[in-house]
């Protein structure tokens, strides 16, 4: 990583990655002035009961082609080889391993999700690793839910206040509220689409859709191999 660059990272399951992951984090690397987002797909997702319906292949795969051609966004297999659940807290540790720091990160993630923030392994702790960017989703409002989080009060800052390393001190983090339109999409609803026999177009990019029709994923037995990889 670059000295000194700003580092935006966006977690998920990606099952599938879809247009609303893309326009989250595009919003924040255009409010807080990123150098570039590292798009991350979780291995083994802690907060889900059922594992994805896509293997970890399959989700990196369609995540790289997602990204493709987006100069800024970068597919990073950052926790896709790790064998036990994916917590943010780690991934960010292991990024301080590598000489980021923490004032140059921005983990960027949907207010829906951000809501559940209590429930995330090593809170309150998780929060001093990075600046987290919170990003409206139809439905929740950035601002109104990190409102609803009295004891954030003093980190919170809105994207306008131009946070970052050049007006945060090193000793500090904060939580950034970046108030921005993004679709109403999930990978739920796509793939329960699918799964019906519905149309995916548009919800996300072509080159994804294409990957799920050619690996029958998502509505055939085994539909989640690679080709040439094994189902034991």
């Amino acid at each position: 990583m670059s000295h000194g660059a700003r580092i935006g990272i966006l977690g998920g399951t990606f099952d599938p990655v879809h247009v609303g992951h893309i326009d989250t984090a595009a919003a924040a690397h255009r409010a807080l002035r990123l150098d570039r987002v590292l798009v991350v797909p979780s291995g083994s997702p802690p907060h889900r009961q059922t594992q994805p319906a896509a293997s970890r292949f399959h989700r990196f795969a369609m995540t790289a082609l997602a990204v493709n051609g987006i100069s800024h966004l970068i597919a990073s297999d950052l926790e896709i080889g790790e064998s036990g659940p994916s917590y943010s807290y780690d991934t960010l540790a292991r990024l301080h391993a590598r000489g980021v720091e923490r004032s140059q990160i921005f983990f960027i993630t949907g207010a829906d999700a951000f809501a559940e923030i209590a429930t995330w392994s090593r809170y309150p702790d998780v929060l001093d690793m990075a600046h987290f960017a919170v990003v409206s989703r139809p439905g929740h409002r950035a601002a109104d839910v990190v409102a609803s989080i009295p004891s954030l009060a003093a980190r919170v800052r809105q994207a306008t206040d131009g946070v970052g390393p050049q007006s945060v001190a090193a000793a500090q983090v904060s939580v950034v509220v970046v108030d921005a339109a993004t679709p109403d999409v999930s990978s739920s609803e796509i793939r329960r689409r699918i799964s019906a026999g519905e149309s995916i177009e548009g919800l996300v990019p072509e080159s994804v859709r294409a990957h799920i029709v050619q690996h029958r994923l998502y509505s055939q037995p085994h539909g989640d191999r690679l080709l040439g990889q094994s189902l034991a």
